[in-house]
């Protein structure tokens, strides 16, 4: 008796939707941390090289995470309804191969990691078992959107150091506004999924914080904004940063109120995070213009004021 192999297009794209290639937004929301510290370390000019291994690192290990995640949560993911359809729950790929493609994964991340200095390298690898065990935080811990927050803000302080080899105020403040800003819109993510969570026994900060979880969202959101308003100060950045800021402070206010509804339709949730891209690359714009663009830094314009000039 003969088995009939998948055809290989089919094989490579499954194995696209297992590196989760097929919705970038969950690439760039890794890359946009990284990319704020390396332009803020490199006082807007960071070497080039440096921010093209830091892309490529970013979309080497989001790769690696998405892998392992669906390693652990291959027998969860069929019973729910946004994950039933990814490779290893539909036994499209099998476990084999889901190990392949993540050692292939880290082996890159690996080697990117090798042109960094030893701080970011050592960092790097301090990444790792947080980004391994969130998937399983999961199960036996009630937030585990901090764990995943956690990992994220590896990013901020990779990328920091690797510009300058040492960390400062403004990289813990940048540190700390990524770790809001993931808890708030990594709730918002699970916020779907909370009937098949419940069910199948799986925490989640959406489940945590129960009916007080849009209150919980905009404390994390104003938190973020709390500790960029911090950065910007630290570094004195100008008022492309202050204005880039202002209208990611509106976007997530106005996440935060329509959030408000008792029910929404689940590709609401998936909108709100894709928002919160656009959000990342707004902030990165701002950053990036307060190095570049010849404006007037807000300490300027405030002394203008009290002195009546």
């Amino acid at each position: 008796m003969t088995t009939t192999q998948p055809p290989i297009d089919s094989t490579w794209s499954a194995v696209i939707k297992l590196l989760r290639w097929h919705k970038p937004e969950g690439r760039l929301i890794l890359m946009l941390p990284a990319l704020w510290a390396v332009f803020l370390a490199g006082h807007g000019k960071p070497p080039w090289l440096l921010v093209a291994i830091i892309i490529a690192g970013s979309l080497a290990t989001s790769a690696a995470g998405c892998v392992v995640n669906d390693l652990w949560d291959r027998d969860i993911d069929p019973h729910v309804e946004r994950t039933r359809t990814r490779p290893l729950a539909a036994k499209t790929l099998s476990i084999q191969v889901g190990l392949v493609v993540a050692l292939v994964a880290f082996v890159c991340a690996l080697g990117l990691s090798l042109y960094l200095n030893r701080l970011s390298f050592w960092l790097c690898v301090a990444a790792v078992p947080v980004m391994i065990g969130y998937p399983l935080a999961k199960r036996v811990f009630p937030i585990p959107q901090l764990v995943l927050a956690i990992a994220w803000g590896f990013a901020v302080l990779i990328s920091w150091t690797a510009t300058t080899p040492h960390l400062e105020p403004a990289t813990w403040l940048l540190w700390a506004a990524t770790l809001l800003w993931t808890l708030g819109f990594d709730t918002v993510y699970a916020m779907p999924d909370r009937d098949d969570d419940r069910r199948l026994g799986i925490n989640s900060s959406a489940l945590f914080f129960g009916k007080y979880v849009t209150w919980a969202i905009g404390v994390f959101y104003l938190g973020a904004i709390a500790c960029l308003v911090g950065l910007g100060f630290t570094l004195h950045l100008q008022l492309g940063f202050w204005l880039a800021l202002a209208g990611s402070g509106l976007l997530w206010s106005y996440q935060t109120w329509q959030l408000r509804q008792p029910e929404l339709p689940a590709p609401t949730y998936a909108n709100f995070f894709r928002q919160n891209v656009w959000i990342g690359f707004l902030l990165l714009a701002g950053m990036i213009s307060s190095y570049l663009l010849p404006l007037v830094p807000l300490t300027g314009l405030t002394a203008g004021i009290g002195t009546g000039g």
